[in-house]
């Protein structure tokens, strides 16, 4: 059992620190230096049982795009779900004729077909989108990327070779597992083929090592032809390496990924499950990046909190599977079609695209101007997503500084305000990801304390 991480003053958030670390797995969880203890959450702040806020900089994981518990969103879901006050506060008895239900395994609802008509006009009203008409619902990214590779892969059982963006994240169960990582690691399928993502050429946000060239990356697609050919089913890769480190390539790349994939009757397939709904700037990221994508899948922002994930894609190709070849027992779960349709309802309703591109140029100055505390290196990001990459500093390795960095925040300034931050990304990346309904005081407040406290942090 690894040691139980405390921090004094906190009886509360210590005392079920220690029961998840005894009676839980460490696996439940990754690595986090502040392992925070959340009570309650609104709008941009958690709160620990001590009454401490919060600045949230990770939404939940790229999940609360829209905020924690935002009052109109929520309206919304408790609506579409038929959940009036007095169904929740009163006679339950009374009310339950106006309720959805809450399961619908291997059935159809109202509101599963309002999510699917809804869901596919937003996304083939937005550029690109034009190929992405039909919908297989699942609970989680890594299941809308498992059933994206399930359909493309039995549309023709002879092409059976997966092509990936190398040191992407698609999740960590089964075929999503499979297109992981890289080629390097411990029981990988066959069937994968890596290929390479233009890190050096997005290294910086302010200056890039060198002018994206194509010319390697389409010598190492046909190599791959060469060697495999038709067997060469799909390609699926990530707007931007998310887990890998914050990488965000030149629209360039992924137009020589799509013209190669037309070219060769190749499947490409968008895996926006961090990077959908806004965080780009725009409202999918294969709209940002000017890409016609055959699949794309879609998860946490989707639902604002909510569980719920979706492969939409090309009805001719999910039409090879049949009955039960997709299914869950939560996949159109109503709840998780209800959170979709108040995500939907709030994007097309209210100006988040723009207040999140406002918040995006404060957010690129204030960050880069923590490269002058001299643990900060370099800078990546686009929309409301950045990573800081940290360097070493003061006899520390870059990892020690970035989980520094991470305890600091969380400790915040003189038991006030602190800042929660996920565990760094490939080692040395602090991922930035607030919410992105932030107020521009929120942010001018939480960034000067960031500031503050990576500076802090640089001088141990």
């Amino acid at each position: 059992m690894s040691a139980v991480i405390e921090f004094p003053g906190e009886v509360r958030s210590n005392a079920d620190r220690q029961t998840v670390a005894t009676q839980e797995p460490v696996s439940q969880r990754t690595f986090t230096p502040s392992q925070a203890v959340f009570s309650r959450s609104s709008g941009v702040f958690h709160f620990t049982p001590e009454g401490r806020r919060l600045y949230d900089f990770s939404s939940g994981v790229l999940v609360a795009n829209l905020g924690h518990n935002p009052p109109r969103w929520m309206r919304r879901f408790a609506a579409a779900m038929g959940w009036t006050p007095t169904l929740l506060f009163g006679d339950p008895a009374g009310a339950s004729d106006s309720a959805v239900t809450l399961t619908a395994y291997n059935a159809v609802t109202p509101i599963e077909a309002e999510a699917v008509r809804r869901l596919v006009a937003s996304l083939q009203q937005s550029p690109g989108g034009t190929r992405l008409d039909t919908v297989l619902w699942a609970a989680s990214g890594s299941e809308a990327v498992q059933k994206a590779l399930w359909a493309c892969l039995h549309r023709d059982e002879i092409r059976d070779v997966i092509l990936a963006t190398r040191f992407g994240f698609h999740g960590k169960k089964g075929l999503a597992g499979a297109v992981t990582g890289s080629e390097t690691d411990r029981d990988r399928d066959p069937r994968v083929q890596f290929i390479s993502f233009p890190q050096e050429e997005c290294d910086d946000i302010t200056s890039p090592s060198r002018p994206f060239d194509p010319a390697p990356y389409a010598r190492e697609l046909d190599r791959l032809w060469t060697e495999f050919g038709a067997r060469i089913n799909c390609l699926i890769t990530e707007p931007y390496l998310g887990g890998g480190g914050s990488y965000h390539p030149p629209a360039a790349y992924h137009h020589l990924l799509q013209n190669w994939c037309r070219k060769h009757d190749v499947l490409l397939i968008f895996d926006e499950v961090q990077s959908n709904f806004g965080r780009t700037g725009c409202l999918y990221a294969f709209e940002k990046y000017g890409v016609e994508p055959d699949f794309v899948c879609l998860g946490k922002g989707l639902g604002n909190g909510v569980p719920v994930s979706a492969a939409v894609g090309r009805g001719e190709i999910m039409a090879s599977l049949t009955y039960g070849e997709g299914s869950d027992t939560w996949s159109a779960n109503p709840m998780a079609c209800a959170s979709v349709l108040a995500t939907l309802d709030e994007f097309e309703s209210t100006d988040v695209l723009s207040h999140t591109r406002e918040l995006s140029r404060i957010f690129t100055a204030a960050l880069n101007r923590l490269k002058h505390t001299g643990v900060i290196s370099k800078v990546r990001g686009e929309g409301m997503v950045f990573g800081i990459e940290c360097g070493p500093a003061g006899g520390r390795s870059a990892r020690d500084v970035a989980i520094d960095i991470v305890r600091e925040c969380y400790l915040g300034h003189d038991g006030g305000d602190g800042i929660h931050l996920l565990g760094p990304l490939a080692g040395t990346v602090i991922r930035i990801s607030p919410p992105m309904t932030m107020t521009f005081d929120e942010a001018d407040h939480s960034l000067a304390l960031l500031h503050e406290l990576v500076a802090r942090a640089a001088q141990k």
